[in-house]
């Protein structure tokens, strides 16, 4: 009897060992930050596919996180546009507060294989699962409507503004304005992603959509961007959002530097999960775990109610039924 005591207290102690390192790196896309703040060690190379990096901070500042940047000039014309423009069609119908956004999914591959960018069909639909899950909240759901498959070894390592990522689109994309096209690939240099923005889609129609290392996809190798969450990143570009840290500490009446109000301002992008970071005192802590910040996919999970109305008066004015 003594005996059966002893080995049901062992085998509970085992279950609820594996219990609680489940509940530790469970974490899942879209819900909440990792409950430790510890940042990567920077002391430590950090590597994005082929493309090594003295820091995970390193990374960070080279810029490769996301490719959009804008200088403050060019934003302010666009946001006199953008009110402009909303205005006028405000006129003619209400504000969209969500939709059902189709979904043109490209993989571009240099071979057979994950590791040539030929992504599984689990990871294609587990992305898409991850951008419902970021913006359904907010009213926007995500239908997959089709996958094509590529093999061409100069678009899969092509990159922003080149004549080779011009033809890729010219030659796939599909649908009209409010249609998401995403085209997975390899770019230069080691960059995770980048977007268009809503307004840039009436002077150049086959350039709108959504570009993605394919590694970054949930299941692939870009630890620890390797949730799906850079897809919901640049997205969130695709939809009209700025970085969080645009502008850095400057704020008005209507902006954080992102012209969003609720986002705090951050002097600079966060990387890893730095809890409690404060790099713009006046306006509180760094928003570390928004998607528009640079942390860790697991470390964002949330827009803010001011993003939402912004996205909204975006996809109004320069998507929806274009």
């Amino acid at each position: 009897m003594k005996k059966s005591k002893i080995t049901f207290f062992i085998i509970a102690t085992i279950i609820l060992t594996f219990s609680f390192l489940s509940l530790v790196t469970g974490q899942q896309p879209g819900t909440q930050p990792l409950s430790k703040g510890d940042q990567q060690d920077d002391s430590l190379p950090f590597a994005i596919g082929d493309i090594e990096y003295v820091s995970q901070r390193a990374f960070i500042e080279s810029g490769n996180r996301c490719a959009n940047h804008l200088n403050p000039s060019d934003m302010k014309q666009i946001e006199r546009n953008f009110q402009r423009d909303l205005q006028e069609v405000t006129k003619i119908s209400p504000n969209v507060t969500g939709a059902t956004i189709n979904v043109y999914f490209h993989v571009i591959r240099k071979g057979t294989g994950v590791s040539n960018g030929d992504v599984t069909t689990t990871m294609i639909n587990n992305q898409i699962n991850v951008l419902r899950n970021a913006y359904s909240a907010w009213g926007y759901s995500f239908n997959l409507v089709s996958v094509d498959r590529t093999t061409n070894a100069t678009w899969y390592a092509s990159g922003p503004g080149t004549t080779a990522q011009t033809q890729m689109k010219n030659a796939l994309r599909k649908g009209t304005a409010d249609d998401l096209n995403i085209y997975t690939t390899n770019p230069s240099g080691g960059l995770l992603g980048y977007a268009t923005f809503p307004w840039s889609y009436t002077g150049n129609p086959k350039d709108d959509g959504v570009v993605l290392l394919y590694s970054s996809l949930p299941g692939g190798t870009a630890a620890p961007y390797n949730l799906g969450d850079t897809g919901t990143h640049e997205v969130g570009h695709w939809m009209g959002l700025y970085h969080t840290f645009q502008g850095g500490c400057a704020t008005s009446t209507t902006s954080g530097g992102d012209f969003v109000a609720d986002t705090p301002a951050e002097s600079t992008p966060a990387s890893g999960c730095p809890t409690g970071r404060n790099t713009c005192s006046s306006t509180g802590n760094d928003p570390i775990t928004n998607f528009m910040d640079y942390t860790d996919d697991s470390c964002m999970f949330q827009f803010t109610a001011g993003q939402d109305a912004r996205m909204d008066s975006m996809f109004t004015t320069y998507r929806f039924g274009k």
